[in-house]
């Protein structure tokens, strides 16, 4: 049954991503300082593990802090035990057969709620982001809309998939296919889009009828606190979730290890990635089953500027796709590869937008870059920049931007070599390499020349290009004549090939079928 067919059987209108706050209208940006002020006053607050609908405290506490002014505590959380990761494995595994035996209808229900109580509280949400994660404004608006969609478009794909597809009918038999929940889940997301990645994860994963374990990130556990209030009030049951920060090293390893975990949920770093699947991969004693892993894992992602471009669209979209939160998405251009007839006009009209833009504290509305997320990712993005500075030569930036704040500033290194550091590894900041290239033929070699493949995009107005590029430019997401950042819901499917990840596509219509495994049921009638 087509998705449309489904939803409107279900009493449901069609899918559409939902519209993002316009701050340039006075009144949303009082609502939007409100709300900042009313969060604020809320900063330094405890919160405490969640297991099975109980809340626990541990002797030892760990802070998260506001990296636009790290003296600033945004929350105090406890830290996680290995013996309480274990028994929130224990916990959702004793749930995991009443809840994947509610219907549907309940489920679909509860996470279309949590769309409608996420979108009530959307300037708080936004205002979470800003202070813990130092997003933008906008990003942060970008973040809590795509957690919203996340929510009502998986709400509507379970639905169709609720409805068993066609199979061929032999004769003298009924024959069905249905799919099932396979159990308990361990999601893990990133610090960089700590809202919307989330409950992309943990809503599929719920929604098809598994139990989860959320393990946010270190850096952003506030806002996944506050999303487990979103899931309670809901309606989703205290023991179909459970809620643990601390260290991957040390719960971690113990949620993905434990023998009755069925599948890993994971975005982050191509290190821990492959630690995860490798560690996942090994049968435990007592495991009866092979765990799933759904890994993203990053980028280093190309925007090819041909020299048939249009140089000022490529200017500003290599721009918004390269410092957009500050270059800490995956999905964000680290490689902006030009042809040789446009790489001089290329550069300079680069290097001066980037030399104008504002970098300060998230809550500044006036500031198009706010931090980097921690002092550690501001060394080692710094660290890269000088790197830079010796493989090729500074158009813009070069260091650390003022304040008391992770402030690194925008950094443009042009006649990048596809052998250098900078060409190859993934710097995950506000640092854009610029290589020639003689021609398009070689734009798409220096464009695959990675081990990664998540997104890409290439501006040009020679159709034949275009045609060439959708069959040999190797990612995920690509895209033509616009940012390689900025994938909808519904519209772009998320996923990359190669050391990006498992190609998951989450927002798309494959991705509940990942955390759904068939059984085909054959009766003989007559």
């Amino acid at each position: 049954m087509a998705l449309e067919t489904a939803v409107q059987t279900a009493g449901l209108a069609p899918f559409l991503n939902e519209p993002a706050i316009a701050f340039s209208i006075a009144e949303n940006r009082s609502a939007m300082e409100r709300a900042l002020a009313e969060v604020h006053a809320q900063l330094g607050r405890e919160y405490d593990i969640l297991i099975g609908g109980e809340r626990f405290k541990t002797g030892e506490k760990m802070k998260s802090l506001n990296p636009s002014h790290p003296a600033e505590v945004v929350g105090v959380h406890q830290k996680a035990t290995p013996e309480l990761a274990k028994r929130a494995v224990e916990e959702a595994y004793a749930f995991f057969p009443e809840w994947s035996r509610t219907p549907v209808a309940e489920r679909v229900a509860m996470l279309l709620r949590a769309a409608a109580l996420i979108r009530a509280r959307k300037l708080e949400f936004d205002a979470w982001l800003v202070y813990e994660a130092g997003k933008t404004w906008i990003e942060a608006e970008a973040d809590v809309s795509e957690a919203i969609d996340f929510c009502e478009y998986y709400a509507r794909e379970m639905v169709r998939l609720s409805t068993p597809p066609e199979l061929l009918q032999l004769a003298g038999e009924r024959d069905e296919l249905r799919y099932v929940p396979l159990g308990v889940g361990v999601v893990i997301p990133p610090w960089n889009f700590p809202l919307a990645i989330l409950a992309g994860m943990t809503g599929a994963a719920l929604v098809t009828g598994n139990t989860v374990v959320m393990k946010p990130s270190s850096d952003t556990p506030t806002i996944a606190a506050k999303f487990a209030e979103v899931l309670a009030e809901a309606g989703f049951p205290a023991r179909s979730f459970s809620l643990l920060v601390g260290s991957g090293a040390v719960v971690g390893d113990v949620l993905v290890a434990h023998p009755k975990t069925r599948f890993v949920s994971f975005t982050g770093s191509k290190e821990v990635g492959l630690h995860i699947n490798e560690l996942a991969a090994k049968a435990q004693p007592g495991q009866i089953w092979i765990k799933r892993v759904v890994v993203e894992m990053g980028g280093k992602d190309a925007i090819i500027v041909d020299s048939e471009a249009d140089v000022d669209a490529a200017v500003a979209g290599v721009l918004a796709s390269a410092f957009g939160y500050q270059g800490q998405k995956c999905s964000a251009c680290s490689r902006a590869i030009v042809d040789a007839a446009v790489y001089d006009e290329f550069l300079e009209k680069l290097g001066t937008k980037v030399e104008a833009i504002r970098v300060g504290a998230a809550e500044e509305p006036s500031h198009y870059m706010g931090p980097v997320i921690n002092e550690r990712a501001r060394q080692s993005i710094l660290r890269y920049i000088e790197i830079g500075k010796s493989e090729g030569r500074l158009i813009a930036g070069g260091g650390a931007a003022a304040g008391d704040g992770y402030f690194v500033r925008p950094t443009v290194i042009a006649d990048v070599a596809k052998d250098a550091v900078l060409f190859k590894e993934e710097v995950f900041g506000p640092v854009l390499a610029v290589t020639r290239a003689k021609d398009f033929d070689e734009a798409l070699e220096l464009a695959n020349a990675t081990e990664y493949g998540l997104t890409g995009a290439v501006y040009t107005k020679n159709r034949e290009k275009i045609r060439r590029a959708a069959a040999e430019f190797f990612t995920g997401n690509l895209y033509f004549n616009r940012k390689c950042t900025g994938a909808m819901v519904g519209a772009h499917p998320f996923g990359g090939f190669n050391m990006s990840g498992t190609d998951s596509k989450a927002g798309g219509p494959d991705y509940l079928m990942l955390f759904l495994q068939g059984k085909s049921i054959a009766e003989k009638v007559g």
